[in-house]
């Protein structure tokens, strides 16, 4: 059986173009021109034609790519010479043997002398030169778009690559820091530290499966942190004001990277309680105008030296999911109050809708 022949929107394009300069000179004829003219006139014009043909496709399929492309400029300047005086000279014998073949009988009147006839092999030369030129414009067009295309692609594997680092390094950490919140628990309140094992299977259901999405419903990762602030609060005693300003609808789709927030609410317990059991965190969420926010205030009290909970990643790794996600469509403000000594971190994440489209 033979290959089966497809025509691409780029052969389709040169069948187009080529079928309109083939036909253009079916225009220029006159009125009072005979066949035997038309004829003549038109091989004529055919041949300067298939000659723009000729100089064109031996760069486009092989000069270009297999000479210029492999930095073979000598070779392509030399066989490009050679091809254009070979074609001049063909065009020039195609002209004269039309003329031979069908005389002219009704010669157009000439307005000005004929021109020296090293003119029109220039003329011809010039024309060969720009026909080679826009072969060339076309190769280094088509080939920056591929390589901007594999630039693109391999841009794309490492960003995901990078990301599925990222959302393995943060399950163990997650994990770490939460197992050290319950074995504190154990010490002063088994009953409570039984309770938070329960609550952390939950969590981690979330975050071992959910986790491994780009993107996951709103809702679902907000139930996540409200289950975590529920573990949380089973630590803390009643001396830390803990305040909670969840405004998000309870079926909100919107589409959220997992666990994007979680480490900024880590820090919030780990940082807003003192050493006396006091402290005071607000952390609040909403959705409006497609523009996911998430606002943490708490009190500011340095890590103490027995404290395990994590290694100090936590925010590093936020940095680096917001750049690969949300790039160019988030903005974090953070910093340290220190008239009042609270620690603010405000993330806002625009447009989320046509980020998970990629646009």
């Amino acid at each position: 059986m033979g290959k089966k022949i497809t025509f691409t929107r780029a052969s389709l394009i040169h069948v187009l173009c080529w079928g309109l300069i083939l036909a253009f000179p079916l225009f220029l004829f006159r009125q009072d021109d005979t066949m035997t003219d038309m004829l003549r006139h038109y091989l004529r014009s055919l041949g300067g034609t298939l000659s723009y043909m000729i100089i064109f496709y031996l760069n486009y399929c092989y000069f270009v790519p297999k000479l210029l492309f492999e930095n073979k400029r000598k070779s392509f300047v030399i066989y490009n010479l050679l091809a254009i005086f070979l074609l001049v000279v063909t065009m020039t014998y195609w002209w004269h043997l039309m003329g031979e073949i069908f005389p002219n009988s009704n010669p157009r009147p000439q307005v000005f002398n004929a021109p020296p006839r090293w003119t029109r092999f220039v003329q011809m030369s010039f024309m060969l030169i720009l026909v080679i030129g826009l072969s060339v414009a076309i190769r280094m067009s088509q080939r920056w778009h591929k390589l901007q295309e594999a630039k693109n692609e391999a841009e794309r594997i490492r960003s995901d690559a990078e990301l599925k680092n990222l959302r393995n390094q943060l399950n163990p950490h997650f994990l770490l820091n939460t197992l050290n919140n319950i074995y504190a628990l154990i010490a002063f309140d088994p009953e409570k530290a039984q309770v938070a094992v329960g609550e952390l299977s939950k969590l981690l259901r979330h975050a071992l499966y959910d986790n491994q999405k780009h993107f996951v419903p709103l809702y679902k990762e907000v139930e996540f942190i409200e289950n975590y602030i529920s573990l949380m609060k089973m630590r803390v005693t009643n001396h830390v004001k803990i305040s909670t300003n969840i405004d998000i609808d309870e079926d909100d789709a919107t589409p959220i990277a997992p666990l994007i927030f979680i480490s900024l609410i880590e820090n919030a317990f780990k940082h807003g309680v003192s050493q006396a059991g006091e402290g005071e965190i607000s952390i609040t969420i909403t959705n409006k105008d497609d523009q996911i926010m998430c606002e943490i205030i708490n009190t500011n009290h340095p890590k103490r030296d027995n404290d395990k909970s994590g290694s100090g990643i936590g925010l590093e790794q936020v940095a680096k999911r917001l750049e690969l996600m949300y790039h160019d469509h988030y903005t974090w403000e953070k910093g340290l109050d220190t008239t009042t000594n609270k620690y603010f971190s405000k993330i806002v994440l625009h447009n989320t809708k046509s980020v998970e489209r990629g646009t």
